[in-house]
């Protein structure tokens, strides 16, 4: 099983949602997987979940989620206001230290690609220290190919691999532009669309196969 990066194209796209249906899936499968949070803004939600979704509600937060701001705003303005300094570095020896406990990691990245941490570095540096192949997750809304394409274009710049792109629809019902985007996204971009998430529902075997 890899490990890999699950970027967004945005803040709410649905990353935990993926990581968390995944952590369960493969935790209940016997794997031996771990979810990985590098910084998060304003709470824990994530962290708290994925260990909960790992079956192990006592693991330390700070083994998922090394890097904690208490300010509900990006990771660069949170630090600053903390007068806390972000290194790609630390983050990175986070990673090393959960990876050398679990066989696949599921790091999730803070809001969008692009995300800055500090002056001049952003989540995309991150990306970029970690080597790891990217899966993308949107929301299934009128828009989405177009950022798709942005983002994995910032991908393929820094030289990783976009694995794919997982469509999230958080609500009941299916506009057109919902029902295409799997057509237009893979048409225009090249990317496999692994999955398409509905609300309420876990990940599909189907899915969880193209991860290995």
């Amino acid at each position: 099983m890899k490990s890999y990066f699950i970027a967004s194209t945005d803040a709410g796209m649905g990353k935990t949602y993926l990581i968390t249906s995944v952590l369960r899936e493969l935790t209940a499968a016997g794997f031996s997987v771990a979810g990985f949070k590098p910084v998060a803004c304003g709470e824990r939600t994530e962290a708290r979940l994925m260990r909960e979704a790992m079956g192990q509600p006592t693991l330390s937060l700070e083994l998922l989620n090394p890097v904690y701001l208490r300010s509900s705003a990006d990771p660069m303005m949170a630090a600053q206001l903390e007068r806390k300094s972000l290194s790609v570095d630390r983050l990175k020896e986070a990673y090393q230290a959960l990876s050398s406990q679990y066989e696949c990691i599921l790091v999730e990245g803070c809001n969008g690609w692009l995300t800055p941490l500090a002056e001049g570095v952003s989540m995309e540096d991150v990306a970029e220290a970690l080597q790891l192949p990217v899966i993308l997750v949107t929301e299934n809304r009128c828009g989405a190919a177009g950022q798709v394409a942005l983002t994995a274009a910032a991908i393929k710049r820094c030289g990783l691999e976009c694995a794919g792109v997982v469509l999230n629809h958080p609500g009941e019902e299916w506009d057109t532009a919902a029902v295409t985007n799997k057509e237009l996204i893979e048409k225009t971009t090249g990317l496999p669309v692994l999955a398409s998430l509905i609300a309420g529902e876990d990940i599909g075997a189907d899915f969880l196969a193209q991860l290995q």
